[in-house]
C-alpha cells in the first residue's frame, strides 16, 4: 500500500511540474490556428486607434519604445523586443494572433507577458488597430 502511495505522489508531483513547465497560454513562433480564425470585432476609427495608440504608452512602450520599434528603455536584460512597426510577425500576423500576444504574452520562453490582467478585450482589440495603423505597408 505504501508503494502506491508513493507512485501516486510521485505521479502527481510530475504531473505539475510538467503544466509549470509548459507555456500553455503564451503564443509561440509562427502563431495560432485559433489566431487565424479570430476576427476583430472593435472595427478601426480613429478613436480606436487613439485609444489604443494610449493603452500602448502606458503598457507597452517600456520594452518597445515609444515608437513601437523594439528597443524601449527597460526590456528585460538579453531580450529583444519585436519591432512592431515592420512587416515581419513572427508570432501571426493575423488580427486575431496579434490579439492573443497581447492577451497572453508569447513564448516558450520569458519573451513576453501577457497583459490581460491589465487590459480588456476591447483595449487590446484597440490597441491592435493602433499597431495596424502605424505597421508598414
Amino acid at each position: 500500500m505504501r508503494r502506491l502511495t508513493t507512485a501516486a505522489s510521485a505521479t502527481s508531483v510530475l504531473a505539475l511540474l510538467v503544466l509549470l513547465a509548459a507555456p500553455v497560454s503564451a503564443q509561440n513562433l509562427g502563431g495560432s490556428e485559433q489566431g487565424k480564425k479570430m476576427k476583430n470585432p472593435v472595427a478601426s476609427s480613429p478613436e480606436s486607434i487613439k485609444a489604443g495608440q494610449a493603452l500602448f504608452q502606458k503598457n507597452c512602450r517600456f520594452c518597445h519604445n515609444a515608437d513601437a520599434k523594439g528597443n524601449g528603455p527597460m526590456a528585460p536584460e538579453g531580450t529583444h523586443p519585436s519591432n512592431l512597426t515592420d512587416d515581419k510577425w513572427d508570432r501571426g500576423s493575423t488580427d486575431g494572433e496579434i490579439f492573443l500576444v497581447i492577451q497572453n504574452g508569447a513564448g516558450p520562453k520569458f519573451d513576453m507577458k501577457g497583459q490581460k490582467s491589465k487590459m480588456s478585450d476591447t483595449d487590446i482589440w484597440n490597441v491592435v488597430n493602433y499597431l495596424r495603423s502605424i505597421q508598414a505597408k
